[in-house]
């Protein structure tokens, strides 16, 4: 089974990045200079020290059901969106990801907790019943949305 992994629209934040730090935490938000390797969840490639991110609260999973979910997310001005068939972006190995499968209706039908380095057969193991209709991939340790994977 092929699948496709998504970053967020990278058109959703572009206008974020043009406001001042007090207009950004009126939204909730700051701006930040990292000292390490930190996630972007637009281009799923990790920052590198001394570059400026946004740190945002976002609704990853704005559906109707008690999946409903927003979490912080850090985000890299002029950064594309990841859209690749049967790749894994860079960002997802050597980390442990907790894999997530809804069905249409946004409920769970299942999770796993697995090493970044052995995700592909995971990913097409949970896309594979019929009632699921797709994944969601969560960084492990601090819980926080990573990508959503479809089948393609």
């Amino acid at each position: 089974m092929t699948f496709r992994i998504l970053g967020l629209p990278a058109d959703n934040f572009t206008h974020l990045f043009a406001l001042s730090d007090s207009e950004l935490a009126a939204q909730g938000g700051v701006r930040r200079t990292v000292d390490g390797k930190y996630p972007c969840r637009v281009s799923l490639t990790d920052s590198k020290p001394g570059e400026e991110l946004l740190l945002i609260n976002y609704e990853h999973h704005p559906v109707d059901s008690p999946y409903r979910m927003r979490f912080a997310i850090f985000l890299r001005e002029g950064d594309q969106t990841y859209d690749k068939v049967n790749e894994v972006p860079e960002q997802f190995r050597n980390r442990i990801l907790a894999v997530r499968s809804f069905d249409a209706r946004a409920m769970m039908v299942s999770n796993q907790l697995v090493d970044g380095n052995e995700i592909e057969p995971v990913l097409e193991k949970m896309l594979g019943p019929l009632n699921v209709d797709y994944l969601h991939v969560h960084f492990a340790a601090a819980g926080c949305y990573a990508a959503k994977v479809q089948r393609a």
